[in-house]
């Protein structure tokens, strides 16, 4: 059972129909949420097992440069090795033996499978459990699917953080709830939230994935968890399984829906809401002041967003209440309507919601509709750009830091500057 804090009066979109498409996607696949992760995790390595191109994918999203010392690397798999010729255990072995060796700092070392064992004819789920039974206590040896068939992009931070949940400590001692903050953030935002909570008097609070694999938070049947990103599903589930309560909430972007998530947050622990207000309300109102000058520029315009992230209906809702655009169409991978409930019952009536992807027939929609922006993948982008549309590349809005009071002016500002590019442009 979950905690709900009540945040409306209103049903918006909670009871909307949904269109629902089974069709040709455009998608980036779950490995590149290693590009964010092996920042975040600052003692762990993420070994991917695949091929050539899967290699190319990660150093060309992640921009490596030559000189950098990352935390990912792919052991790859030739014609022997797919065809089932060579053994590939023993190989992955002495992958795995000679990276221990070179990188002694690491602690935390996750084999990610970039097909499914189907294909790659290695089953890495047994091969992280044999690895790890060789080389704890130093290091723990994980595994999930960061497979393009089988995921969406941010599903691999989903995948990841699923699989550590089964290694969480349990807490032994918890008396009174404590609360979990789920979901990768940038340091700047997780630093931010830490002094809000210490200045709200919460003072058991902890964050997953913890910057170290040696401090990870204990859990127990008094943890309340809250969700940083929409994305989180299997993590979630996870969690429940152990004992955990979600708490439901908005999602915190913009200065209403982190003004909520701190409310729950409160609420979850036993504060007053009194005492959360006069806590938040000098960072409220300067994200309130930063987002003044973007609505004059986005008050009317409209939006399309393409399914991506996941993180289309939160966006959706802080463009439209806070910032006065108007929502043409909001696709996502996949709905999740329990976690998205707060968020569902704060979108306009009427709005036009779609899940999952038939890709020619929503380019089909999003010509009809000529909206002022489209929010999509960078496949499609440089061709709508082609056509006369302003774009803003979802995967951009995963990178950046655009949770909390102090990042709601940048998160407007990613909408508000392809528009002032493209008056730049036809001037």
């Amino acid at each position: 059972m979950s905690a709900v804090i009540p945040i409306h009066a209103g049903s918006g979109c909670s009871d909307a129909p949904v269109l629902k498409e089974r069709g040709q996607r455009e998608v980036f696949c779950g490995l590149t949420g290693i590009i964010w992760l092996h920042r975040k995790m600052q003692d762990a390595f993420f070994l991917v097992v695949g091929s050539r191109t899967c290699a190319h994918l990660i150093q060309s999203a992640a921009g490596v440069m030559i000189f950098a010392e990352p935390r990912f690397a792919t052991a790859i798999l030739d014609e022997r090795d797919l065809a089932g010729l060579a053994d590939a255990q023993d190989e992955l072995d002495r992958v795995v033996k000679r990276l221990l060796e070179r990188r002694p700092d690491i602690r935390l070392l996750f084999l990610v499978g970039s097909c499914p064992s189907e294909v790659i004819k290695l089953d890495l789920s047994r091969a992280a459990s044999r690895l790890s039974q060789q080389f704890m206590p130093q290091v723990r040896v994980l595994n999930y699917s960061g497979s393009g068939i089988e995921t969406t992009f941010t599903q691999g931070e989903d995948a990841c953080l699923a699989a550590l949940v089964p290694v969480l400590p349990v807490s032994m001692q918890q008396q009174a709830p404590e609360l979990l903050i789920v979901g990768a953030l940038a340091d700047v935002v997780e630093d931010q939230f830490s002094r809000l909570f210490n200045a709200m008097g919460l003072k058991q609070f902890a964050f997953f994935p913890s910057r170290s694999s040696t401090a990870l938070p204990a859990i127990g049947p008094q943890t309340r968890f809250l969700l940083a990103q929409p994305f989180l599903g299997d993590t979630a589930k996870a969690l429940e399984a152990r004992g955990a309560r979600r708490v439901a909430s908005p999602f915190p972007l913009g200065a209403e829906g982190t003004t909520a998530w701190m409310q729950a947050a409160g609420a979850a622990v036993g504060l007053s809401a009194a005492t959360v207000d006069q806590a938040i309300t000098p960072a409220r109102q300067r994200a309130e002041l930063a987002l003044a000058a973007h609505r004059e520029q986005l008050q009317g315009k409209s939006i399309f967003f393409f399914p991506d992230s996941q993180l289309e209906l939160p966006l959706a809702r802080f463009l439209s209440r806070e910032l006065g655009m108007t929502l043409t169409e909001v696709g996502t991978p996949y709905l999740h309507r329990q976690h998205l409930a707060e968020e569902l019952a704060w979108l306009p009536a009427g709005t036009l919601l779609s899940e999952g992807q038939d890709v020619e027939k929503q380019l089909d929609r999003c010509r009809a509709a000529r909206p002022d922006v489209v929010v999509c993948g960078l496949g499609l982008a440089n061709p709508l750009e082609a056509e006369g549309f302003t774009t803003k590349w979802s995967i951009e809005l995963v990178f950046t830091p655009i949770q909390g009071f102090e990042q709601a002016g940048d998160l407007a500002g990613l909408f508000t500057r392809p528009l002032t590019r493209r008056q730049l442009l036809a001037a």
